[in-house]
């Protein structure tokens, strides 16, 4: 029974995929129109739909900010990053942005934390150094000395 359901799955599983992939690139919102654009988006989740918000608001506020070519800080490409991670659509809200310039600030910013674990996993232990001997040990040592 488990063999012809492990066989059935794996029969229906790609054909599964291919009809969600299919789904979401006929319900991928385009920029072309309003009315067609908003009965899409009731096919989507209400997390995705905050998610979009939060970045269109954070690509707001980052144009406010500045006048002419927007500079994107440490902080403000740390909530991109973050909210393109959660977000399936990422790439159609992204609008003073490209998503190289994502992809690129997502590898530095794991390039950076690979970067602290390993400077805080190699810091020593305790003390640096070789650890002190016992008095007993130094007065044997010296002892031993003398007689030579």
């Amino acid at each position: 029974m488990t063999l012809l359901f492990s066989l059935i799955q794996r029969c229906f599983s790609p054909l599964w995929q291919i009809f969600q992939s299919a789904l979401r690139l006929w319900t991928k919102p385009d920029n072309r129109s309003l009315p067609l654009n908003a009965a899409l988006d009731l096919n989507r989740t209400k997390s995705e739909l905050i998610l979009e918000n939060a970045l269109l608001r954070q690509q707001i506020i980052i144009l406010e900010r500045q006048s002419k070519r927007p500079r994107l800080s440490w902080h403000d490409r740390t909530i991109i990053v973050l909210l393109t991670s959660r977000l399936r659509t990422w790439k159609a809200a992204l609008k003073i942005v490209q998503p190289d310039t994502v992809l690129r600030a997502a590898a530095a910013r794991h390039r950076d934390l690979f970067r602290r674990v390993w400077a805080r996993k190699s810091q020593p232990k305790g003390k640096p150094g070789r650890p002190p001997l016992d008095k007993d040990i130094v007065a044997l040592i010296k002892q031993i000395a003398r007689y030579r």
